[in-house]
């Protein structure tokens, strides 16, 4: 099991009000995968460990897109994908620039992973 990185959006996972995540790569990932969402997984520092965020979220749908696809139709998709996301304090256009500020070579052209994701119940 992988884990994912939501450093950014770490209260509306351990509140489970996010269940559409979108990613740079992610290629190989499909429906019924178990992720285990934590805080940070990358550029820890010296004696830091991976903190998770609550247990495993099990992979419901995959799909690309190019970022801008929740520009091309805001009112629709984009308002709705932003609550999703995590980011509802945000227009689609303002989570489009965010995205982007925050992933290195990213366009709202670049075809990126969406994923939507359940949260189990609690063994």
């Amino acid at each position: 099991m992988r884990n994912m990185s939501f450093a950014l959006t770490t209260a509306q996972v351990l509140d489970q009000s996010k269940d559409v995540t979108r990613r740079m790569g992610w290629l190989k990932l499909k429906p019924g995968d178990m992720i285990q969402p934590v805080k940070k997984c990358m550029g820890l520092k010296p004696g830091e460990k991976i903190e998770k965020l609550g247990p495993p979220v099990r992979v419901v749908s995959v799909h690309r897109e190019p970022l801008r696809a929740i520009t091309d139709d805001a009112k629709k998709y984009g308002r709705h994908e932003c609550v999703r996301e995590g980011f509802g304090h945000l227009s689609p256009c303002q989570f489009v620039n965010m995205f982007c500020d925050t992933h290195k070579g990213c366009t709202p052209d670049t075809v990126i992973t969406r994923i939507e994701f359940a949260y189990e119940a609690m063994p």
